[in-house]
């Protein structure tokens, strides 16, 4: 039986990757704010601190895991109650770099043949250098989550290079599902079509409606995930469908699924931008010719499926 560690296992991806997984018989060990979840193991400790060298050191010690996906972050959405940037680069450094290390680290010294994927983002390549980008793109961060993104995919290989660690990063672009947070854009439009629909709400106002984003499903990527632990190769790859869609894409396809003409409904208002809307997408060749993954859902069928979550449609 195989055994896997998810850190940050109750977001969006952790909780879908803890589900693939399981269906594939693994032993599970997942971690979470305050809470430790198992699958098909015991392990005598509910509360596993990342913080804690000696914490994480012990358990990759004593389960040695054969994979561990590292999917926590920290970020700041736009929506969130701001942090000074004193506070802001410290949480942001001590997730998204500091408590890697740990895991880095630990396998180094306790788990040599435990394979680790850490998950980076688009925002590491920050506008990026033309319309599409790849591996061979440079990083050009520009907001402090990407910044730290960044560097935790440099600490990964730095230790792939320097110690042979099995260190894998995803740089991952714009993935949806039923588990996504409010505030983020997909959600919103979702939800708020489903209750213009339902007559609990009239009016969706969106910032920008030009707004270009490479639009995948969560469940495909998390397939990505585990098929980059897969081959033998450590690395960097991106995760993207390499399509982009607007926002309004977005709306009009939601709006029409629900028989409901968008225009009435749907209001720009430029003043809700907060910050600059840079084009990224990604060109997952790489990680096609690697493991032969590729996207599963289409754009229509993934916002056919957000709507269903949402028990809009049969």
């Amino acid at each position: 039986m195989k055994r896997a560690v998810i850190v940050g296992s109750g977001g969006q991806d952790g909780t879908i990757l803890h589900e693939q997984l399981k269906n594939r018989g693994y032993a599970i060990i997942g971690i979470a704010r305050e809470v430790v979840t198992t699958t098909e193991i015991e392990y005598p400790r509910t509360v596993i601190d990342i913080a804690d060298f000696g914490q994480v050191r012990a358990l990759l010690r004593d389960f040695q895991p054969h994979e561990v996906y590292y999917l926590a972050a920290f970020h700041q959405s736009s929506q969130d109650s701001q942090l000074d940037e004193i506070e802001l680069f410290q949480k942001s450094y001590r997730v998204n770099v500091e408590y890697l290390v740990h895991f880095l680290e630990a396998i180094r010294k306790h788990a040599t043949k435990t394979r680790l994927f850490y998950a980076a983002s688009s925002h590491v390549f920050g506008d990026g250098t033309g319309e599409c980008q790849d591996e061979e793109t440079p990083l050009n961060p520009v907001c402090v989550y990407g910044m730290t993104k960044a560097a935790g995919l440099l600490a990964c290989r730095y230790y792939r290079d320097k110690y042979a660690v099995f260190a894998t990063t995803g740089i991952l672009y714009n993935h949806e599902s039923r588990y996504r947070s409010p505030n983020f854009v997909s959600k919103k439009i979702i939800k708020s079509a489903v209750d213009i629909k339902n007559g609990q709400t009239e009016k969706l106002v969106l910032g920008n409606l030009k707004a270009e984003i490479d639009w995948g499903f969560a469940p495909d990527y998390a397939e990505a995930m585990h098929s980059l632990l897969e081959i033998d190769v450590a690395g960097e790859y991106i995760i993207a469908t390499g399509q982009k869609h607007t926002v309004l894409d977005f709306v009009v396809t939601a709006f029409s699924l629900l028989g409901l003409n968008w225009e009435k409904y749907v209001i720009e208002d430029v003043e809700l931008i907060q910050k600059p809307s840079f084009l990224r997408i990604g060109n997952p060749q790489k990680l096609t010719a690697a493991t032969g993954w590729k996207p599963k859902t289409s754009f229509e069928q993934m916002i056919q499926i957000l709507l269903r979550d949402e028990g809009a449609l049969v």
